[in-house]
């Protein structure tokens, strides 16, 4: 299912998953229940292909090496996810595994936010650092990438240094 996503098919049947696995229509739905078993390990799988794209990040480094090193490794991520974020839209109105998988995912790149920014983050009232989280995560997100990508034609390089400077002009301290 994930290499025909990968490939563009954004809505693979079950007989196309089958011919691409080389297993019979009967063996797909002997290994899943329903299309909703086939996204819960669909979203494992692809949770467990975009683990190995990151790492740590350096969240006690300089605010432009933090900057450097998360817009590089959101944009590798958001890049990588891009197919499979374009399926999902499709499906979610009638999945709740897919709502469910994406919330999950949403807030792991919410946390890794916070994490990296927080020192930015606690410098700031209670009020505008949130604002300034929320901020942060949509300049960072996935919407955000598609937007560079999709709507403005931006290759991966330059819509990663867009949503550098985004998130940099964010953080800038205010007077």
């Amino acid at each position: 299912m994930l290499q025909l996503i990968d490939e563009g098919d954004l809505r693979p049947t079950a007989p196309r998953i089958a011919e691409q696995a080389g297993v019979s229509l009967r063996s797909v739905f002997q290994h899943f229940s329903d299309l909703e078993a086939l996204f819960a390990a669909a979203a494992a799988r692809e949770l467990e292909r975009l683990s190995a794209l990151v790492g740590p990040l350096p969240v006690e480094a300089r605010l432009e090496v933090r900057l450097d090193a998360f817009a590089t490794q959101r944009a590798r991520v958001l890049e990588a996810i891009t197919p499979v974020r374009r399926a999902s839209l499709l499906q979610e109105p009638s999945s709740p595994q897919l709502r469910s998988s994406r919330a999950r995912l949403l807030a792991l790149a919410r946390a890794t936010v916070a994490e990296v920014f927080g020192a930015e983050l606690d410098r700031r009232p209670r009020v505008d650092r949130i604002d300034l989280l929320d901020a942060l995560d949509a300049a960072s997100s996935w919407q955000t990438w598609e937007a560079l990508r999709a709507h403005q034609g931006l290759s991966p390089t330059r819509a990663r240094r867009v949503m550098r400077r985004m998130l940099s002009a964010l953080l800038e301290e205010r007077n």
